[in-house]
């Protein structure tokens, strides 16, 4: 038997341009941002229906299992290092972890241990438009995510007013073709590395 590589181990995917394939997910998320924050970039060109100044995209599909989230962790502070974003790097990491940690959570059940991994319908997606670094996990419940009040002695139940104490502005929209939600986070990029 020939030994499989986990998917865990392959390396990180190249970030790519916002018309490559994986940008249809993310882009609504990424204009829903935009509106939030105030923020106009270039509109969309009226006879293509693309960006016509795409912005830098990264993306992955993690595996269905908890050490997906340490991985998303190391994928984020990486890209926005090389995108010269890193002042936000150790809170938007925090905020991917939350994210991931609820998709796996709410979204989907972790599969038993003994079994294959299969397709998973949970994507992690980062863009650099300009100003603002947007950090999306998109995943198939189209339940939405609400922050509650935790009583003092809840262990959970704070992931969300973490997610809104460290970014600039966070929420959700409906995934293409209504097959689950993104949440999104945005992160003002001040200071980038030239």
């Amino acid at each position: 038997m020939t030994p499989q590589m986990d998917p865990q181990d392959a390396p990180p995917a190249a970030a790519r341009t916002a018309r490559g394939a994986d940008w249809p997910w993310l882009q609504t998320a990424v204009q829903m941002a935009w509106q939030e924050c105030c923020w106009v970039p270039t509109a969309p060109s009226a006879d293509a229906g693309e960006w016509s100044a795409a912005p830098r995209v990264a993306t992955r599909t993690p595996v269905p299992v908890t050490r997906s989230i340490a991985t998303a962790r190391v994928f984020t502070v990486r890209t926005l290092q090389k995108w010269g974003a890193e002042g936000r790097g150790d809170d938007a990491a925090a905020v991917i972890t939350e994210l991931m940690t609820n998709a796996l959570r709410h979204a989907v059940a972790e599969p038993p241990a003994d079994s294959e991994p299969k397709p998973w319908p949970i994507r992690l997606g980062l863009a650099d438009p300009g100003p603002y670094v947007i950090c999306a996990v998109a995943d198939p419940s189209t339940e939405l995510p609400a922050p509650r009040r935790p009583d003092w002695q809840d262990e959970t139940g704070r992931g969300l007013l973490m997610v809104d104490s460290l970014s600039d502005r966070w929420g959700c929209c409906t995934a293409p073709e209504g097959q689950g939600k993104v949440v999104w986070a945005a992160f003002a990029a001040t200071s980038r590395s030239l």
